[in-house]
C-alpha cells in the first residue's frame, strides 16, 4: 500500500505533495476528470473558494497574465445549491446552533435505537410548519421520494386493499425526483436512465398539466393507483408552472378514486416560491410531501417525509431506516432552519424579490423576442427559456454569465433557472438582470 500524507488546513491542505492553495483552476478540473466519475459537467474555468456573503461566492478564475495560478472574483450566487440554500450562505443563526450544540451540548450523532432529545424538537417543528400529522426523517432529498413511493405501495396494499404487487404509481413525464433507481424508473430522461435498467415496474408516466390525461389514467386503472407523486412545479424541466386550476382539480380526481397525492417539495419548499410549500400557492393539501435541500440550511444535508396519520401509520419497526436520518445534529439545524424560514420572512421576500426579477426578465423578453420564447417563475424559483437555436445555447449563457459576475446553470441545453438565496436583496437582483440582459443583448 502507497503511503498517503494529508495534512493542513484550508488553502494550506496537503494530499501527498498537492497543496490546495497552489492549484490553478485546470488543475482542479484536471484532477475531477482522472479521479472523480465524471456525473457532473461543472462550468469551465471557476473553482469556488469561499463565501463572502449570504448571495456572494468568492471563486477563483484563470489568472489573464499566467504569473499567478488563479485570481478570485465575487460571483452572486443565482442557483442557491438547487435551492439548498434558501436561507442564505452561513445564515449566522443556524450557524451558531450548529456551534453551540457541537461545544456545549456535545451530541453530533446516536443512533434510532435509542431517543434523543432533539428528535422531539425535530417532529414538533416539522408538523408544525408543515400542518401534517406525522414526519418521518431523513437525509438526502432523493430519500424523501424513495419513502414516498415505498409508503405510497404499502397504503395501497393495506388500506386500499390493491392486491399484493400490483400497485400503480403515477409520475409525471419531464419530472426529476433524484437519481436512485426508483427515481430514474420515474424519468422519462434518457441520459438518466441509460445503462441502469431493468427498471422498477409498476409506474405509469402522464404529462404534466394534463388533467384530461391524468383523469383518462385514474378512470383506467384507478383501482390500482396508490399514489401520484408529482412536484408541484417542475424545476429541472425548466420551472414549469402548471395552470391555476391544476392541483384543486388533482386534489379533487385522487379523492375520487381515493389515490394519494404525494408531492415532492424537495425543490419548491421553504419558501422557495412564495409561500412555505409550494401547493399552499393552489390551495391543496397533500397526503404526503416529500422535503430536502433548504431543510438542512444549507449546512447539512436533511429531508423528510411528512404526510397524514393514515399513511405514515402503516410504517412498522424495520420497514423503513435511516443511519443518519434525525440524527441530533441534523435534528438541531432542521429546527433551526424552520426558525429562519419563519422569523426572517423568507417566503414573504422570495415574493417580492421574485416579483422583481421576472418583471426584469418580461421587459427582456419583451426587448428581445427573437431571442426570449418564455419566462416562468413563482416567487424566485425563475427561468428564462430562448429558442432552439444553436446560437442561443444555455451553457455558453451560463459561461458568460460568469464573466458577468453572477453564477446560473442551464437546463435543457436552452433554458436558464435563475433561483437565488431568499435573503438576497433588491439591488443584488438588478444586477443579476443586468448581467443576463447584457449576455443576451450580445448574443
Amino acid at each position: 500500500m502507497s503511503t498517503l500524507s494529508i495534512h493542513g488546513y484550508g488553502d494550506d491542505l496537503t494530499v501527498n505533495d498537492c497543496r490546495l492553495g497552489d492549484l490553478s483552476p485546470a488543475e482542479h478540473e484536471k484532477i475531477d476528470l482522472e479521479k472523480g466519475g465524471r456525473n457532473y459537467n461543472p462550468l469551465e474555468n471557476v473553482v469556488i473558494s469561499h463565501v463572502k456573503d449570504s448571495s456572494t461566492l468568492i471563486c477563483r478564475k484563470p489568472s489573464e497574465n499566467g504569473v499567478a495560478a488563479y485570481i478570485e472574483e465575487e460571483l452572486i450566487d443565482g442557483l442557491c445549491c438547487y435551492s439548498a440554500v434558501n436561507q442564505g450562505q452561513l445564515n449566522q443563526t443556524i450557524v451558531d446552533a450548529v456551534v453551540k450544540h457541537l461545544t456545549e451540548e456535545k451530541l453530533p450523532t446516536v443512533p434510532r435505537s435509542i431517543r434523543h432529545k432533539y428528535m422531539s424538537a425535530f417532529l414538533l417543528a416539522t408538523t408544525g410548519i408543515t400542518e401534517m400529522d406525522r414526519v418521518v426523517p431523513k437525509v438526502a432529498g432523493v430519500e424523501a421520494a424513495e419513502l414516498m413511493f415505498k409508503l405510497s405501495r404499502r397504503w395501497g396494499y393495506k388500506i386500499k386493499g390493491i392486491p399484493e404487487n400490483e400497485a400503480i404509481i403515477v409520475a409525471a413525464k419531464g419530472n426529476f425526483h433524484g437519481r436512485t433507481v426508483t427515481a430514474v424508473s420515474m424519468s422519462d430522461d434518457p441520459d438518466a436512465r441509460e445503462g441502469f435498467g431493468p427498471f422498477v415496474p409498476g409506474i405509469e408516466l402522464v404529462a404534466f398539466n394534463d388533467i384530461d390525461a391524468l383523469t383518462s389514467l385514474f378512470e383506467e386503472k384507478g383501482e390500482k393507483i396508490a399514489a401520484y407523486l408529482v412536484e408541484p412545479i417542475q424545476g429541472e424541466a425548466g420551472v414549469i408552472v402548471p395552470n391555476d386550476d391544476y392541483w384543486t382539480q388533482v386534489r379533487a380526481l385522487c379523492d375520487q378514486h381515493n389515490i394519494l397525492l404525494a408531492l415532492d417539495e424537495v425543490q419548491t419548499g421553504f419558501g422557495r416560491t412564495g409561500a412555505n410549500f409550494a401547493h399552499q400557492l393552489f390551495d391543496v393539501k397533500p397526503d404526503l410531501m416529500g422535503c430536502g435541500k433548504a431543510a438542512g440550511g444549507g449546512i447539512l444535508p436533511v429531508s423528510f417525509v411528512a404526510g397524514t396519520d393514515e399513511v405514515i401509520g402503516v410504517l412498522t419497526p424495520g420497514s423503513e431506516g435511516s443511519t443518519f436520518g434525525g440524527y441530533p445534529l441534523g435534528a438541531v439545524v432542521g429546527v433551526y432552519a424552520i426558525k429562519v424560514l419563519i422569523e426572517e420572512k423568507l417566503a414573504e421576500n422570495a415574493k417580492i424579490r421574485g416579483a422583481q426579477l421576472m418583471s426584469h426578465f418580461e421587459n427582456m423578453k419583451n426587448e428581445f423576442p427573437d431571442k426570449i420564447k418564455e419566462v416562468r417563475g413563482l416567487g424566485l424559483l425563475t427561468a428564462f427559456e430562448m429558442y432552439d437555436d444553436p446560437k442561443l445555447d444555455g451553457h455558453q449563457i451560463s459561461l458568460e454569465l460568469l464573466k458577468n459576475g453572477v453564477y446560473a446553470k442551464e437546463t435543457h441545453h436552452s433554458t436558464v433557472r435563475i433561483a437565488p438565496a431568499l435573503t438576497i436583496e433588491t439591488w443584488q437582483i438588478d444586477n443579476i438582470a443586468e448581467a443576463i440582459y447584457n449576455v443576451v443583448k450580445s448574443i
